[in-house]
């Protein structure tokens, strides 16, 4: 059986045959693999809550969309990442009906502007809430932002990338990907960061823990 390692490791493979700005960033998630950040929000705090857009720009909080529900909240870069949109789209394939099955909210967030939340829900078919984090306020409350290296930076405008026009407070800081799981109360019982980005959180390790709550 495939899993979504499987699905990262070939998108990898697939980046590096590419050559060219792709060798830059294999050099950076070789770094990256290697750190363990600082500050993260630990297991037994309170779930931060903070203002949040929906696709079409209304604003909201956190707080408010979860409704008093454990939730499984889902940090990723934004629309335009491939290994996030391999993430959501198994997401929503193999966890979204197993939580809502258990009444459990799935949520997605990102530093985007709000049409990239939309374009991330089209282009992936998701059926649960996706929702920009202008300025990760409440990313940086759980201490999970950090941002491209000048070299990645070069190599994302060589691709026509540009973080800073993607993002709703203009910046370059990103999330690292990183999977919380909340009980009804809003605290955090579990929270797996990812540096490389190009690893995240398998759907049946996040299904493991909401079942042990």
């Amino acid at each position: 059986m495939s899993t979504l390692d499987d699905a990262l490791t070939a998108q990898k493979s697939r980046a590096a045959a590419a050559g060219g700005p792709a060798e830059i960033f294999a050099a950076e998630q070789r770094s990256l693999s290697g750190t363990a950040p600082t500050g993260v929000a630990s297991p037994g705090t309170p779930l931060p809550d903070g203002a949040v857009l929906d696709p079409y720009g209304t604003p909201t909080t956190l707080r408010a969309v979860l409704g008093g529900r454990p939730a499984v909240i889902v940090f990723y870069r934004g629309a335009w990442c491939p290994y996030c949109n391999l993430t959501l789209h198994t997401y929503q394939a193999e966890l979204a009906p197993a939580l809502a099955a258990r009444g459990v909210e799935l949520v997605a967030i990102s530093p985007q502007k709000p049409d990239g939340s939309l374009s991330a829900a089209e282009k992936n078919e998701l059926t649960f809430a996706v929702l920009s984090d202008p300025g990760l306020a409440i990313a940086d409350a759980l201490g999970i932002v950090t941002a491209p290296s000048d070299d990645a930076r070069a190599a994302q405008l060589e691709l026509g990338l540009d973080v800073t026009a993607a993002n709703a407070d203009g910046t370059t800081r990103l999330p690292y990907p990183t999977v919380l799981v909340v009980d009804a109360g809003g605290t955090i019982r579990w929270i797996d960061v990812h540096p490389d980005y190009t690893t995240r959180t398998e759907p049946s390790a996040i299904l493991e823990v909401v079942d042990a709550l």
